[in-house]
């Protein structure tokens, strides 16, 4: 079975999501995309809403800017607790993530 490698074009539109059970809360994702996280009064982090509202439903989307792609995906590599995930919104399948290939 063949993977295909991640496609970061326009055409294809991602969602990020975070989960909180494994959030340490040390902001990396905050820091590297301010405007996708924010940590909450809980210490942990949240994704935010295109108008800028915390989402904490668990397990809560929120798209991904095409120019904040990269600050993403960074926050998803740096982050300690391996608790940030980039999928593919068509399929959801993670392109970024502990879960991706």
């Amino acid at each position: 079975m063949q993977h295909e490698a991640p496609a970061t074009g326009a055409e294809e539109a991602l969602e990020v999501w975070i989960d909180q059970d494994l959030c340490t809360g040390d902001g990396i994702c905050a820091q590297y995309a301010p405007e996708v996280f924010e940590l909450d009064i809980d210490g942990l982090a949240y994704v935010k809403s295109a108008d800028d509202e915390l989402l904490q439903d668990p397990g809560a989307t929120t798209p991904v800017p095409l120019p904040l792609l990269q600050d993403v995906v960074d926050s998803a590599k740096e982050c300690p607790g391996d608790c940030i995930h980039v999928r593919r919104v068509a399929d959801r399948v993670e392109v970024y993530g502990p879960d991706a290939d």
